[in-house]
This record gives structure tokens, sequence and C-alpha cells, in this order.
């Protein structure tokens, strides 16, 4: 594997860290100078996130209770922290947090001792926002299409500095069938692990026209065994489309009543769902653009 990678995009605004499947986009905005010192910080904690991850690597992909089991590494600390606080009565290992725990840890080390106005942390559509008074943020919803606004605004004052988006058509395996489940939440990691669970729960168990795989067939050292993941959705009804949304909102329902997520947005074929703050109509600062 190559060592880690650091190069800034054309445009020259925007830092690309890779190194092995981690592959970051950042931006910050603020003074020259502030920004600068912001992206040598990232570089530097870069250089060593993923071996830390891989010397734990076994006991990270094991399954999590409620109660947190102590890591070495701040980042898997965070992936451990996120997946507990949803773990009661469902399988999850911290390693569906690991996108989101990653920009998380990333945007920490970026803030330490900095004065900027705002930044994101993109982990592969899995994003860590920054806000200072004032500032807000554009951000755009995977899956939309479906009569709903593609992008929201976020404020300093919401509730949110945490994007994911997670789906069987994605990078990493799905137990369940949508096309995509967009969480925002308080921060990446604990947004990447309901986006996870909401969108296994989005599904239409022994359904015919639904494919599915022994996830350690498709990889063998896979965190969820020998657990079917989908590999491919046929042809539904609309009755059987609403039927699987219907199963993932309640999930998405019981994490915002339970004050895990802020909102969600959960898609399958051409019809959609939304629970929290994008589903309530009066809302007054989390809004559509």
């Amino acid at each position: 594997m190559i060592g880690p990678q650091a190069a800034m995009l054309a445009d020259g605004k925007r830092l690309h860290l890779n190194h092995g499947p981690i592959d970051l986009i950042i931006e910050a905005f603020g003074d020259y100078a502030e920004v600068e010192a912001a992206y040598s910080q990232a570089k530097v904690r870069f250089a060593t996130i993923l071996t830390e991850l891989v010397e734990e690597l076994a006991a990270l992909r094991a399954p999590s209770t409620t109660i947190a089991r102590p890591f070495r590494g701040r980042t898997a600390q965070r992936m451990e922290a996120a997946v507990s606080r949803l773990a009661s009565g469902k399988f999850i290992t911290p390693m569906a947090a690991v996108a989101g725990s990653v920009a998380d840890e990333m945007m920490a080390a970026m803030l330490r001792g900095r004065r900027l106005r705002r930044a994101y942390v993109n982990n592969g559509g899995d994003n860590a926002l920054f806000l200072a008074p004032g500032e807000e943020m554009k951000a755009a919803i995977a899956g939309t299409g479906h009569s709903f606004a593609d992008r929201v605004t976020i404020r300093f004052d919401d509730p949110v500095r945490g994007i994911a988006t997670s789906g069987w058509r994605g990078r990493s395996h799905s137990l369940g069938i949508a096309d995509a489940v967009t969480v925002l939440a308080e921060d990446a990691a604990l947004a990447d692990a309901a986006a996870t669970l909401i969108a296994n729960a989005v599904d239409l168990p022994e359904h015919p026209a639904i494919e599915r795989t022994p996830a350690n067939v498709l990889a063998p050292d896979s965190d969820l065994g020998a657990r079917l993941v989908t590999t491919g959705v046929g042809a539904l009804d609309d009755r059987e489309i609403a039927q699987a949304l219907e199963r993932g909102l309640l999930v998405a329902e019981e994490f915002v009543a339970r004050g895990l997520i802020v909102s969600a947005a959960l898609f399958l074929k051409g019809q959609s769902r939304l629970a929290g703050a994008l589903a309530n109509e009066t809302r007054r600062s989390l809004v559509h653009a």
C-alpha cells in the first residue's frame, strides 16, 4: 500500500488526502494563514490515522453493545462511542462509524488552536462540519429528485455538525435495500452509524426480487460475517416500496425521538420519507436552500 498522500486540488482551495481506503476532500474558510495552518495540522494527523485503526481492527470488527469498550486510538474511540449509543437491540460494529469518525477526527485536528469561519471534511460522502458564530453552509442530500429539495442550509445555531449517507449502492455493504439514507446529526460518526442502521431497516425480507450474498463471500474479513447483504434490487411495486421505506422510517423516528439524530431522508426507487427536522414544516433554522 502506498503511504499517506497529500495534495491541493486544481482549484487551489481544497486539500486532498488519501491513504488506502481513506479518501478525504477538505476545505477551510478564513484568513489565509489560518487556513494554511489548519491544512498543515490535517496533514500531520492524517499521517498515522490509518495505522492506528489497523492496530485495533480486530476489535473494531466485533459487535458493540450499549456499554462502550475502551480503545487506544482517538478515532477508534469515536467509532465505539457512536455505535454504542445506537446498539440497543441492534447488531452493529464500530466499522459502521469509521468514515464519519475519521472525518470528525480530522476536523478536530484542523481546528486545534485555529480560527476559521467554516470548514468541512468530506470522507467519501460522510461529512464533518464546522461553523463559527454567524456562519452557514449548504449541503447536498443524496438520492434526491423525488419532490425533495436537493440542498439544505445548516446554520451555526443548528445542532448539526455531521452528515452521512448509506445504502446498498454505496461503497459499504448494506443489509437493506435503500438507494440512499442521509442522516443529519451532532457529529459525523453518529450520522454515519445511524445512516447504516436506518438503511439496513429499509428492507423486504425474503422478497424474490432482491439478490443477497453473504458478506464474507464478497469480503472474507467483513465485520458482517455471513449476514446477507444486498447485491441487487429488482422490480418492486409502489406498495412494496412504501412498505420498505416505512420500516426504515420507524427506526429513523426512534432515533429522532431519542435525541440521537436531528433528521433523516430515506430514498428508494422514486419514493422518499423524511424524519425529524427535514419533515417539520415549521422548522425555523434547518431549512431547504
